[in-house]
């Protein structure tokens, strides 16, 4: 299982406490910085960078909350929800993208009434949407008892569909498997008919889409690394779920040659931040901001990866695939993935419309002869 880079009781103490030493979270280079496709001058904006980093939601292991799956279940997820907490955190930002927007940000006063909704889905109790349990317990339709390690595609299909039963969310989410982003597809599934007026008008639901990858065998192979860069850069991004061997973690950015991220691997107890009316509450809602995010070369990432672009709308999912085009199919030597606008016909045909079509086009591709993208090779149980 994962092993905890620390455990803390409280990590308010340490989101105020004074360091005589500069964090080395931002290199000091001049090549520019990218998060979630905003670019900054890693020398220059410093304040603007850490504040943007601040503002994401950092979701950790926590402890002792109503235990899953029974009263002899799990009262925490330490040592195996990490994977799990990294796509609380690519879901909860691209709902904070969608209804407050890509210029919105944290501060510790804020009580913003959409923000603390959107917090609360997420919190470590049976009845909230996303939160660990709900997550959990759906794993096991995924063949995945609760405790055990998910892998990136495995959360995406989970989160896919636990979306479909909060209608608040006003969010889709499809999976593109064998490296192939279909059009038509993603266009029926986001489409929907208003007819509450007279005349019929066709809306866009919010879409949040998952590209599960394996690039390389057992390590990243260099070959690809140009082309995940320039993935951090479109305006849609929402980041790579992965991590490195025994370690999943959220990549938010990149800088030159390293990724940016965030760890869940810190433990924390579990609480409810409500409506922020009291000093606990307040405490509790600096436990889901990660002051200072991490850094690592891309070179040391895990092969298996899961791509994710939030479009809010038809013509930013236009924008997405033609930056996709330009950017990665043309002019790369070897594409991270495919764009098509019908659904090959080697493909088993699945209705988008069933509410238990988790795997909805086909298996997962990888490199030729490495292991299925969602083995527990992927990431070494320890």
């Amino acid at each position: 299982m994962c092993i905890a880079r620390r455990d803390m009781d409280c990590v308010y103490e340490a989101y105020f406490e004074s360091n005589n030493h500069e964090p080395d979270d931002i290199p000091k280079v001049s090549v520019p910085l990218w998060i979630f496709g905003k670019k900054y001058n890693a020398l220059d904006d410093i304040a603007e960078i850490r504040q943007d980093i601040t503002s994401k939601l950092w979701f950790t292991y926590r402890k002792n909350f109503v235990p899953i799956g029974g009263d002899n279940g799990y009262v925490s997820d330490k040592g195996w929800g990490c994977m799990l907490r990294c796509g609380q955190m690519v879901l909860g930002q691209a709902l904070l993208f969608s209804h407050l927007g890509r210029d919105w940000f944290w501060e510790p006063g804020t009580k913003d009434s959409v923000y603390l909704k959107i917090l609360k889905r997420f919190e470590d109790a049976r009845q909230a949407p996303f939160s660990i349990h709900q997550i959990a317990l759906t794993g096991i339709s995924e063949g995945k008892p609760v405790g055990h390690w998910f892998g990136p595609n495995t959360v995406a299909q989970v989160l896919k569909r636990l979306v479909k039963y909060d209608e608040w969310s006003s969010l889709v989410i499809h999976v593109a498997l064998d490296n192939t982003i279909v059009i038509n597809d993603i266009k029926e599934l986001c489409r929907k008919n208003d007819i509450s007026t007279k005349l019929l008008r066709v809306s866009w639901m919010p879409l949040l889409l998952v590209v599960p990858l394996r690039l390389g065998l057992n390590e990243m192979n260099p070959i690809y690394i140009s082309g995940l860069k320039k993935c951090f850069q479109f305006k849609q991004s929402l980041g790579v779920i992965g991590g490195k061997p025994n370690l999943a973690l959220y990549f938010i950015g990149c800088v030159g040659n390293e990724v940016i991220y965030l760890d869940p691997h810190t433990t924390q107890r579990a609480g409810s931040v409500n409506n922020k009316e009291n000093e606990s509450e307040i405490e509790m809602d600096l436990t889901y901001h990660c002051k200072y995010a991490s850094r690592m070369n891309m070179s040391s990432m895990d092969p298996s990866i899961a791509v994710c672009f939030l479009c809010k709308t038809e013509g930013e999912f236009n924008d997405l695939c033609q930056l996709i085009q330009d950017n990665l199919i043309l002019t790369e030597r070897q594409p991270l993935f495919e764009i098509s606008v019908e659904r090959p016909t080697q493909w088993v045909s699945t209705p988008l419309t069933s509410p238990d079509a988790v795997v909805a086009e086909a298996p997962v591709s990888s490199v030729p002869g490495a292991p299925k993208l969602d083995s527990d090779s992927d990431f070494e149980i320890v």
